[in-house]
């Protein structure tokens, strides 16, 4: 699935028929959870039964369309769905991830119905009872390349800049590069984002730290307006633009990155790291979401399927204390960035980690019968 994202333009009582129909989408959502609690959905088939009966009954809401509203609904249960799993990997008697009513949606969803494209591809009419009509968009992709059948589903989603267009298109993205017949390990880190198996460093960016005098200073302009006033919404604009400027540096620099990665060697190892856990040291938090390094690690694993290159995934356990040499496991401090051994061995910690990284993930591929050149050479 391709997501293909335009900036959409539209009159001040067009924005205000989106932000109607995603108020909607939330009342669909919110109604369908509490549903759920009350015992009355068993399944998505009821709560998909009810979105035809909550239109009948509030006349706002047989404004979205039912597809739109069918969506809100498959949100819902997903929500659902995903508090089900976690109680089943979790603790017994714990409420993990339970759902919860929706404050703040962003979004509205269409599927097949609803919508339609004109013929050159530059505008979208909206065809259900909300008034939005026809939206200008303007991008840097393509949508002729890509049929009607092809677009599963249409959403429409405010941020802090404006509002914009995803298109969901159904396809499957390959492409050909040549054979590196290189392998290499990476360990992630805060000083330097990475350090490879080779010794090579690319240094950590640091969007959160190098933007943080500009988003204090946009978050005490906030704190000073009035609460509900017009000046406090402007100000907190200015602090929505600032965060969503840093997100996406966060987002380019990861995928540049990533692919830059996945095209220069044909077996990429990393750590399987769970960062939800280590950002519970208060101390690392903020650098640790600054780092984005699950994000690096989609888009390692998202490029390895787009150009055929294997990524593996290893136990990232004692790799920065455990000699690659001789294997003896030499205690240090996050402080320490030398990795000293008795057997000779002096190296940069992080580089003495990387290469450890590889050697597991040769060692992984190899206990499935097969080895990291047959991989290659496959």
């Amino acid at each position: 699935m391709l997501v293909l994202e335009f900036k959409v333009y539209a009159k001040p009582a067009q924005l205000q028929a989106i932000d109607e129909a995603i108020r909607i989408c939330k009342f669909i959502r919110n109604k369908s959870i509490r549903l759920w609690m009350d015992g009355g959905a068993k399944s998505w088939f009821d709560l998909s039964k009810y979105c035809a009966l909550w239109a009948k009954e509030f006349n706002f809401a047989n404004k979205l369309g039912a597809m739109a509203r069918q969506a809100s609904a498959e949100r819902a249960w997903a929500a659902i769905s995903r508090f089900y799993d976690n109680v089943k990997k979790g603790i017994k008697g714990k409420k993990v991830g339970f759902p919860r009513f929706q404050k703040d949606c962003r979004s509205v969803e269409y599927k097949t119905n609803s919508w339609k494209l004109s013929n050159n591809r530059k505008t979208i009419t909206f065809t259900d009872k909300c008034g939005i009509g026809r939206l200008k968009m303007k991008g840097t992709r393509d949508l002729n390349f890509y049929s009607s059948e092809q677009i599963k589903r249409v959403r429409l989603i405010k941020h802090a800049d404006g509002y914009y267009a995803q298109f969901c298109v159904s396809i499957d993205r390959t492409e050909q590069v040549a054979i590196t017949g290189k392998t290499i390990g990476l360990d992630v880190g805060l000083k330097e984002f990475y350090t490879d198996s080779n010794g090579e460093m690319v240094p950590n960016p640091k969007f959160m730290r190098k933007g943080e005098v500009r988003l204090k200073r946009a978050q005490r302009l906030v704190s000073r307006k009035t609460k509900g006033g017009i000046n406090r919404r402007k100000a907190r604009v200015i602090l929505g633009k600032r965060h969503l400027k840093i997100s996406r540096q966060r987002k380019d620099h990861a995928i540049k990155l990533a692919r830059c990665v996945i095209t220069l060697n044909d077996v990429v190892v990393y750590e399987d790291l769970r960062v939800s856990n280590m950002v519970k040291n208060h101390c690392l938090a903020k650098s640790i979401s600054d780092a984005s390094w699950y994000q690096f690690r989609v888009f390692l694993e998202y490029f390895g399927k787009v150009f055929g290159r294997i990524t593996i995934a290893v136990n990232p356990a004692y790799t920065s204390q455990e000699c690659h040499s001789c294997g003896t496991i030499v205690k240090k401090s996050l402080s320490t960035r030398t990795h000293i051994c008795k057997c000779g061995c002096e190296m940069d910690r992080d580089h003495n980690a990387a290469i450890n990284i590889l050697n597991r993930g040769i060692s992984t591929a190899g206990h499935v019968g097969t080895s990291i050149l047959e991989i290659v050479n496959a």
